[in-house]
């Protein structure tokens, strides 16, 4: 915060009540109802099943943040809201914003956690839907898509010839690579069921005659061998410094002598406060995953020098998850 002064810090406080307001509107779908055409709080609530007085104040909420527009008692999502939040737009990160409502609970245990209670993480939770997991995988391309040619320039394909793509979702960076690269040729790894999306992406953007799709799970399958290239994005947030490890073994294992592996993800400063974003979705790791964290560069150097990688380089830093570092399977 650059100002910390009272009117600072409880704006601070207060921001998770239009967050709120944001994260119920994608619950209730009131942006994709909205987008088709205007209607009044009681048209809402009767299509909603809701209560009237509640979704009025609701609706007028979302009027003044500007995600909906009023007119003569009437509420409706205009085009540039509605590409974003609509279920029904190809540009729509409604399933993300609904991955964030998930995630409510989860923060809502910090104070426990922070004193030592065991958190409520590990009870059951209702598998996605194949439906939800491939919106919310277009969703992560919808967003990654922009970022993919920075992120691959600054990374540099060089002569690498043979790229795996390690938990590559529907293919945002491997698309990338191959048209950065042409004489490139990928192998994309990541579970069947996402394998499938990335099929019919990739065959849309004419490309799959280049990649092989290989369907596994990296934390107990071996990764297919002969690249000269690897791609880690994303990942290793989720992982303890221990998983982190055997899974650089593996993907040491997968590259040729000499081979190179990048990692995208948080880079921390030495005293773990920047980036910013970076220290707050290390919070989203305690509360959600058994020993996920954010990393510092030495850190990673670290564990990448265990797994038996070389010449750990930070390549790139800075905040939304665009740190990179490269390190080299040993050429002897």
């Amino acid at each position: 915060m650059s100002a910390l002064n009272a009117d600072a810090i409880l704006a601070l406080a207060r921001n998770f009540m239009e967050c709120r307001v944001l994260l119920s509107a994608a619950e209730l779908d009131l942006f994709t109802l909205l987008a088709a055409g205007p209607l009044t709080a009681g048209e809402v609530a009767r299509q909603r099943r809701g209560d009237e007085r509640a979704m009025t104040v609701l609706l007028d909420a979302l009027a003044a943040t500007g995600l909906l527009a009023k007119h003569d008692g009437r509420y409706r999502c205009e085009p540039p809201v509605a590409a974003l939040l609509s279920a029904e737009s190809p540009q729509s990160v409604l399933p993300m914003v609904l991955h964030s409502a998930a995630l409510w609970p989860s923060w809502s245990e910090l104070t426990g956690i922070a004193r030592g209670d065991p958190p409520a993480r590990a009870r059951a939770q209702a598998p996605s839907s194949q439906a939800s997991q491939k919106a919310f995988i277009g969703a992560m391309h919808v967003v990654a898509g922009p970022r993919a040619p920075a992120i691959v320039a600054a990374i540099g394909p060089g002569a690498a010839r043979a790229l795996l793509d390690i938990g590559g979702a529907s293919g945002t960076y491997t698309l990338e690579f191959l048209r950065a690269a042409p004489e490139m040729r990928a192998t994309l790894f990541d579970l069947p069921e996402v394998v499938e999306l990335a099929r019919a992406r990739i065959g849309a953007a004419g490309l799959l005659d280049r990649v092989r799709l290989v369907a596994g799970d990296f934390y107990r399958d071996e990764l297919p061998a002969g690249h000269d290239l690897a791609l880690l994005s994303a990942i290793i947030h989720q992982n303890s410094r221990a998983q982190n490890v055997d899974l650089y073994i593996k993907i040491r294992r997968a590259l040729v002598p000499g081979g190179r592996l990048v990692i995208r993800d948080h880079v921390m400063s030495p005293d773990r406060t920047q980036p910013r974003d970076g220290a707050v979705f290390a919070i989203n790791m305690l509360v959600r995953t058994a020993g996920g964290s954010t990393y510092t560069f030495d850190e990673i150097r670290g564990d990448l020098t265990q797994a038996g990688f070389e010449r750990a380089r930070l390549i790139q830093d800075g905040p939304g998850m665009v740190g990179l570092v490269e390190a080299f399977r040993p050429a002897g």
